[in-house]
C-alpha cells in the first residue's frame, strides 16, 4: 500500500498547504476559516486558526522559503499571512475582482503570487514596500470562463492557466522592477506582461489542475472528459498528447518527475501516468491496487474501443497518443473527490517520492512512492 499516513482532520477539506520543514499542515474545513495544525508528540494538535475571509477559502499556498501564507477566498479578496511572534498577521492584498478568487500559488522565487478568479482574469501580485501591501497587475480579456488553475513555470516569468472554457493558456508575467532581464530566456525572451505564449484547445470541456514538470519542459494539465494532457516544446510549436480513460474525471496533477505524474479526482484513488523511453505517456495504474493493464492502446471492451477513437486522432498542436483504460470499482483510502495533491520534499532535491492529497472526506493522505518496484524506473 503506497499510502503510508491517514489524517481524519474535518467533514470536508477544500484545500491545504505545507509549512516548509513539513510540521504543520494548513487547511480549510470548507469555511471562511484556514485551520493549521502541528505534529507536537506524535498528534496533529490545533495550533492556529486564520479569520480574515467572509466566504469559503479556496486556494492556499505556504512558501518554502519565506514562511508565509497565502490564501483566496469566495469573497473576491486574498490576504498574505506573515508570523509575527506567535500569531499570523495578515497583509492586504489589492485584486480588483468582481468575482470569487479561485486559486492562488507563489510564484518560485516567492516574489510574486497569482490568483485565478470567476472574472475571467489572472491577478498576479506584488509587494509594495512603501504602503505595505501587495498590488496586482491584471490579465485580462484572454480569458473566455472562470480560470481554475494556475502553475508557475520555474522561470519565474511564465504562468500557465486553466479555465472552464476548456484552454490552457501560457503568459508572460515579465513585472518591470520585480523580475530581472536575465531570468528571460528562449524565443519569448522580449515578452511583455500579460502577453500570450500559447493557446492549448485539446480539451473541449472544463480544464482543471495544470502543473509544469521539474525542468519546465513539459505541461500537463486534466479535462473534465477523462483525459489528461502533456505537452513538450510549449510554444510556437508545441506538441501534445492525450490519454484517455475510463474512470471519472480528475482535478488535479502532480508531477513526481519527468517521465511521472500522479492524477487525482472524482475516483477517490491517485492514478499514475508515466512516459515510456520514446516520450510516449500512457496510464500506468491506480495507487494502492495491483496493474490491471499493460500501458499502450490496448482496449478492455467493444466500448472502450470506441470511445478510444472517438478521442483519437491527430491534434492540431501535434502528436497524439490515445489510451484508454478498463473501468473499476472506485473508492479506496479517500471516500470522496480528491481536490488537491502536494508534493512533499525539501526544495534542493527535483524528484518527488512523497505526496499528501485531500478531498471532500476531510481526510489528508500521505503517499510514499519508494516502495513501489514497478514505478521506480519513473522517478
Amino acid at each position: 500500500m503506497a499510502a503510508i499516513a491517514v489524517h481524519k482532520f474535518a467533514q470536508c477539506i477544500t484545500c491545504h498547504a505545507w509549512s516548509p520543514d513539513l510540521s504543520m499542515v494548513a487547511f480549510c474545513p470548507n469555511s471562511n476559516e484556514v485551520h493549521i495544525y502541528k505534529l507536537l508528540q506524535d498528534k496533529w494538535e490545533k495550533v492556529h486558526v486564520l479569520q480574515k475571509h467572509d466566504q469559503i477559502v479556496s486556494g492556499i499556498d505556504w512558501s518554502a522559503r519565506s514562511n508565509r501564507i497565502v490564501t483566496a477566498s469566495h469573497d473576491r479578496n486574498s490576504y498574505v499571512w506573515n508570523l509575527e511572534g506567535s500569531e499570523w498577521v495578515p497583509t492586504l492584498v489589492i485584486l480588483r475582482l468582481n468575482r470569487a478568487a479561485l486559486c492562488v500559488q507563489w510564484s518560485p522565487k516567492e516574489n510574486k503570487f497569482a490568483v485565478g478568479s470567476g472574472a475571467k482574469t489572472v491577478c498576479v501580485c506584488y509587494y509594495e514596500q512603501e504602503n505595505n501591501w501587495w498590488v496586482s497587475k491584471l490579465i485580462r480579456k484572454r480569458h473566455d470562463s472562470s480560470v481554475t488553475g494556475v502553475a508557475w513555470h520555474p522561470n519565474n516569468i511564465f504562468l500557465a492557466t486553466t479555465s472552464t472554457d476548456g484552454k490552457c493558456r501560457v503568459f508572460s508575467t515579465f513585472i518591470k522592477g520585480v523580475d530581472t532581464k536575465d531570468s528571460r530566456t528562449g524565443p519569448t525572451s522580449d515578452s511583455k506582461f500579460g502577453e500570450q505564449i500559447v493557446q492549448l484547445d485539446l480539451s473541449f470541456s472544463w480544464a482543471f489542475g495544470v502543473k509544469w514538470s521539474p525542468s519546465g519542459n513539459t505541461l500537463a494539465y486534466v479535462g473534465h472528459n477523462s483525459m489528461i494532457y502533456f505537452v513538450d516544446d510549449v510554444g510556437p510549436s508545441p506538441l501534445a498528447q492525450n490519454v484517455a480513460f475510463r474512470d471519472l474525471p480528475l482535478r488535479d496533477v502532480l508531477f513526481v518527475s519527468e517521465r511521472m505524474a500522479i492524477g487525482v479526482g472524482f475516483d477517490c484513488s491517485p492514478m499514475v501516468f508515466a512516459a515510456d523511453d520514446r516520450g510516449i505517456w500512457s496510464f500506468i495504474r491506480f495507487l494502492g491496487e495491483r496493474k490491471v493493464t499493460s500501458s499502450g492502446s490496448t482496449y478492455g471492451s467493444q466500448f472502450s474501443e470506441a470511445f478510444g477513437k472517438l478521442y483519437g486522432g491527430q491534434t492540431k498542436h501535434g502528436v497524439s497518443h490515445d489510451a484508454v483504460e478498463p473501468s473499476r470499482s472506485r473508492g479506496g483510502i479517500h471516500e470522496n473527490c480528491i481536490n488537491c495533491i502536494l508534493p512533499l520534499r525539501r526544495p534542493d532535491i527535483s524528484t518527488i517520492a512523497r505526496f499528501s492529497t485531500s478531498g471532500l472526506d476531510g481526510k489528508v493522505v500521505i503517499w510514499d512512492l519508494e516502495n513501489q518496484a514497478d514505478l521506480s524506473d519513473y522517478l
